[in-house]
This record gives C-alpha cells, structure tokens and sequence, in this order.
C-alpha cells in the first residue's frame, strides 16, 4: 500500500471528460489498495478524484489551508482533513505525506506541484515517483518543451525521473514499479 497524491485542477468549469478522468484515478487508487493524498478541496478534479476513491472503498487525506476552507470549498467527506496556515505548508506538507506522485491535467497550481515534486526528486531530496498522466495529449506540449532544454539546461538525468504515460492503469502500475508496492 502506498499514499498516492494526486495533483489536479480545482477549477470548477471543466468539461466532463476531465472530471470522469479524476474519478477514475481516484477508483483505481483505491481499487488497487492505495491511499488518496490530494488538496482537500471538494470542487473541480480534485473534487472528482476525492469522491471516486470514496466510491471505491478508499482512504483520503486532504489538506486544505485555512483561507480556502474559509471559502466552502473544503472537502468535508475527506477521512482526514488537515488545515495548515498557507498553500505553502499545504504542498509541503502533501509532499510529505505521500510516497508517489500522479499528475492530472490542471493550471498554474498543478504545474507547481509538479515541478517542486520533480525538482526535489532530481536534486535528491526524495526518491519518490513522479508520474505524469498525459490523457489526451494534454501535456504533449509541455514534455516537448522540457525535453527541447535537455541538455544545457535540463540534464538528461532530470527527464529520466519523470515518467510519462496516456491512462490510468499504466500510471498506477508506473508507481508500483518504481515505489516497490503491489495492488
């Protein structure tokens, strides 16, 4: 068993496909035995991931800062909802917590996740996987453009940390592979 987090858009106008997406990591997470760590919010793909690990039988853990809960959007239905001070101590704090890493589609709070876990695995700070789920070619762009810096600016090293797959199965079994556990 693993604390799988899973980071994700919040945004709360996404088109369905998205949301389904997240409902079916989260149902495989828990599915496969695995434990949900995720933002704690209760709208968007977060949301969505959240309720489909619950459906499935699952454990979560959300964490939330107190300024969003303040707003109604905190997951109430969460196993654990742990409250921190800021977004800082928030993604710290879900780093902490977890033993792999699943990226979703999302914005600006998604990608800083996503660098701060695949930043910290390249400089040693941990050896947890970092799995990006490029569903439809979301992330096609991006991984072009991050491989393109190889090697002046991103050391070939760095790219190999990162894996990159196109649906759920694989990233789960990514993160079996390389964290040890089994479903």
């Amino acid at each position: 068993m693993a604390a799988i987090c899973v980071f994700c858009a919040s945004s709360r106008t996404l088109a369905p496909q998205w949301l389904d997406l997240a409902s079916t990591v989260g149902a495989e997470i828990a599915r496969r035995g695995h434990v949900l760590v995720s933002g704690g919010g209760r709208v968007g793909m977060m949301g969505a991931v959240a309720a489909g690990a619950r459906t499935a039988g699952g454990y979560t853990y959300g964490v939330m800062p107190q300024s969003l809960v303040d707003r109604e959007i905190a997951d109430t239905a969460s196993d654990e909802l742990v409250i921190t001070d800021g977004m800082a101590s928030r993604k710290n704090l879900m780093i902490e917590k977890a033993d792999a890493f699943v990226v979703l589609p999302g914005g600006l709070g998604t990608l800083d996740e996503l660098f701060e876990v695949w930043t910290t695995a390249m400089l040693g700070a941990h050896e947890k996987p970092v799995v990006v789920l490029d569903a439809g070619g979301f992330y096609g762009g991006l991984m072009a453009w991050v491989r393109g810096l190889a090697p002046s600016f991103v050391r070939p090293a760095a790219l190999d940390l990162l894996v990159v797959v196109d649906s759920t199965p694989a990233a789960l079994d990514a993160i079996e592979a390389r964290a040890g556990v089994g479903s």
